[in-house]
């Protein structure tokens, strides 16, 4: 089953390499979290998705997994590129809460949209705030040789590394970052680790450091909560694609001077020898950003009736690293293909009358087309993740004839494990969820289907037809085509 080498894409050398852990049979893994100052946008959840499913692959290859994603709740200011003020602190004066209270709001909606996804809990989510003793030390250790202090704080001078930017390809065709013009600074590029609290302000989150009383910068928490949890040097470093151009480069060299190495042609000198991005997910309204005032948020798809796992699938569709377009009628398609995959489990497993999650042992051996389906299967995660390939494999395998049954569960069974669908815990009535603009009842819809029934059976046509005019007035769609029983959905 594990016979294929892992190949991933490695954004620091442009290029697909096998994966090699760096502790024989284990994954250390880092994947950049939310700043929890706004819900996420589902934009911004394809990226845990795609960690998610990093994970599991990895555990399907056989390896131990310590997958760690961080909370940032100080620090990122408004603009990625180092300027503006700090998202955090803005949005608690927007609100006029605590940023506290602010920070632990916004992580509880996270944790609620990574569960909905069935996204695996990683081994440790670190909490930046919970860091900043170290994040100081970290700062002390490298500033005699890396940075200098300026009115505003302390920064990195990232003259003092070897091939700053590679990870970007700054100064080249794939375009220059977003630099803040910050007076005194040395080189345009350089950032800052360490923000003095401006004199006559006080903020929310501020800590007592050698350059003067404030808070670290969002670089900085990266490279230390990753490095004091995983280690020097460790196996992924995971994040948005916007990452790649600016926070990614500047945790290199930070690490790079932590690590006292010069130049990225020894693994060790990153971080992580491996760096990963998902690109972006597309939706042609402008919606996808928080500053729209009304973005496009998991609970909205849920209130429009589509089960949060149909958002999941439409994510595996596509490759991770090519853009994503969202779209209503797109989101319609995956939750139909959703349903079809849980009807054909329910199928494979309605023979063997398992009772509910139960599934028997690796019987998928015992069969030549299972085990040839699983090799592909295989065959298709293992080079970089192809999430799209997989998925018409499982397909495949559920309309298989003259099959055993239980080849076909166990089979399903470790596939979804990659996947992540939920396959054996849902059903087709959990897929039909309630939008919350709708006012008629599923009773009174089963009622309604019952007498349409009565009406079709008696061949009085005419009756038939203006029952399922009058859902359909209500919002209800009813599919006669359904072969399990009328399907309806609102």
């Amino acid at each position: 089953m594990t016979d294929v080498p892992l190949k991933l894409f490695n954004s620091l050398t442009r290029s697909l390499e096998v994966f090699e852990p760096v502790h024989a049979g284990e994954a250390r893994v880092y994947t950049c979290g939310p700043t929890v100052y706004n819900y996420p946008h589902i934009g911004n959840m394809r990226a845990y998705v795609f960690a998610d499913v990093l994970g599991r692959t990895l555990s399907w290859k056989g390896l131990k997994l310590t997958h760690v994603i961080n909370i940032t709740d100080v620090g990122h200011l408004t603009d990625d590129a180092d300027a503006g003020e700090d998202k955090m602190e803005k949005m608690a004066a927007e609100r006029a809460q605590s940023i506290w209270d602010i920070a632990e709001h916004y992580k509880q909606a996270y944790w609620a949209d990574v569960r909905a996804l069935n996204i695996r809990q990683p081994a440790q989510w670190t909490v930046a705030t919970d860091y900043v003793p170290q994040m100081i030390e970290f700062a002390k250790g490298i500033a005699d040789k890396h940075c200098y202090e300026l009115d505003s704080g302390l920064y990195f001078d990232v003259s003092t590394v070897a091939d700053y930017g590679r990870l970007a390809r700054a100064n080249t065709e794939e375009g220059e970052g977003r630099i803040e013009a910050v007076e005194g600074k040395r080189n345009a590029a350089d950032f800052a680790i360490w923000r003095k609290t401006p004199a006559g302000e006080t903020r929310q989150m501020e800590w007592d450091s050698p350059w003067g009383r404030g808070a670290p910068g969002w670089h900085l928490e990266c490279s230390v909560m990753s490095g004091e949890v995983l280690g020097f040097p460790f196996d992924i470093h995971t994040g948005g694609i916007d990452h790649r151009e600016i926070h990614h480069p500047n945790e290199i060299a930070q690490n790079q001077a932590h690590c006292c190495t010069n130049g990225l042609d020894d693994p060790r000198n990153s971080g992580a020898r491996i760096w990963m991005h998902n690109n972006f997910l597309v939706e042609r309204s402008g919606k996808m950003s928080k500053s729209s005032g009304e973005f496009l948020r998991l609970q909205l798809l849920i209130d429009k009736g589509y089960h949060p796992l149909a958002y999941r699938l439409m994510c595996l569709q596509a490759h991770y690293r090519s853009e994503l377009e969202f779209s209503w009628e797109g989101l319609g398609a995956a939750l139909t293909r959703l349903k079809r995959m849980v009807m054909g489990i329910a199928k494979w497993r309605d023979q063997l009358r398992l009772p509910e999650r139960e599934v028997p042992g690796d019987s998928w051996e015992r069969e030549r087309v299972t085990r040839d389906l699983v090799a592909r299967f295989d065959a298709a995660i293992a080079n970089d993740l192809n999430t799209a390939e997989a998925l018409t494999v499982l397909e495949e395998m559920l309309g298989l004839k003259k099959v055993a049954s239980e080849c076909i569960v166990t089979a399903a069974s470790k596939m979804d494990a990659v996947l992540g669908l939920n396959l054996f815990s849902l059903t087709r009535a959990d897929l039909r969820i309630r939008p919350k603009a709708a006012t008629i009842t599923e009773d009174e819809i089963t009622a309604a289907l019952a007498r349409r029934k009565e009406a079709r059976a008696a061949k009085d046509f005419a009756a038939s037809d203006a029952i399922r005019d009058e859902l359909g007035a209500l919002g209800v769609e009813v599919m006669d085509g359904d072969p399990l029983g009328w399907e309806w959905k609102l």
